[in-house]
């Protein structure tokens, strides 16, 4: 079986803390996941699949828009991931700089923000630089918010918000501005659709708040597979989910 798609509304808050001026567009997460046992089953090189796998970033980023998404974040390096082998991590943070300069000029062109979501303390301060340009730069990109997690941990995320909130009683919203402050992150609705490759079927520390309502699709394709039919047939299988936030549809209600 190739996917597989769960939906789970019994508990957390519907809508957007945070807000989103179109709601109409989706917020899709993506887990890409699979690029080393990609490679390592045509034996290649771990680094080889992350490589391949920045191509496919790109012809996914450039076939959002058209299936319905206003912002896409994908997962690219998390927190824990430094636990990886030093060679493996060092070349992620060159390719990551290498993929924030070969991008923003194309972002710029096709109306694209990008963000980088996560710690900024860890990584390396060229990677930083180059992150915090490429921000600057396509600010007034329209067409598609382009969310980066780098360095990134849910988990620390929430843990540093509700310090920052120095234990004063707090709301769903404020305690989300916090979150969105530690983590770099602008305003931003609720993941709508997260996508998970390589077969695996956990959240792995990514989104956790935001991913409260998110109906969660997984694949078995390796990230290196995944092609932009494949996204355009995870959306269409959200649009056939029964989203209730923990309601009951309005025909059953009124049938008491």
């Amino acid at each position: 079986m190739r996917s597989r798609i769960n939906s789970d509304n019994t508990s957390g808050a519907s809508g957007s803390e945070a807000g989103d001026p179109d709601s109409s567009k989706l917020h899709v997460a993506i887990i890409m996941d699979g690029n080393g046992r990609w490679a390592t089953s045509r034996g290649r090189p771990r680094t080889s699949g992350h490589v391949v796998g920045a191509r496919v970033v790109r012809t996914i980023v450039e076939n959002a828009e058209s299936a319905g998404i206003g912002t896409l974040t994908l997962y690219a390096f998390s927190a824990d991931n430094w636990k990886r082998p030093t060679r493996e991590v060092s070349m992620l943070m060159r390719l990551f700089r290498r993929y924030l300069l070969s991008e923003m000029d194309r972002c710029v062109q096709n109306g694209v923000r990008m963000r980088i979501v996560g710690r900024r303390d860890r990584i390396p301060v060229e990677l930083r630089r180059t992150a915090e340009t490429a921000e600057e730069t396509t600010r007034d990109g329209k067409r598609l918010d382009l969310r980066i997690a780098l360095d990134y941990s849910a988990r620390d995320a929430m843990a540093m918000a509700a310090e920052k909130c120095g234990g004063r009683p707090v709301t769903r919203e404020s305690f989300v501005r916090a979150m969105n402050e530690v983590t770099h992150s602008g305003p931003v609705r609720e993941v709508d659709l997260l996508i998970r490759t390589g077969g695996e079927q956990r959240l792995s520390d990514f989104l956790l708040w935001e991913c409260a309502y998110a109906e969660l699709y997984f694949t078995d394709l390796m990230w290196p597979e995944f092609t932009p039919a494949d996204l355009v047939g995870a959306v269409r299988e959200y649009h056939a989910r029964d989203r209730r936030f923990g309601g009951v549809q309005a025909t059953v209600a009124a049938a008491g």
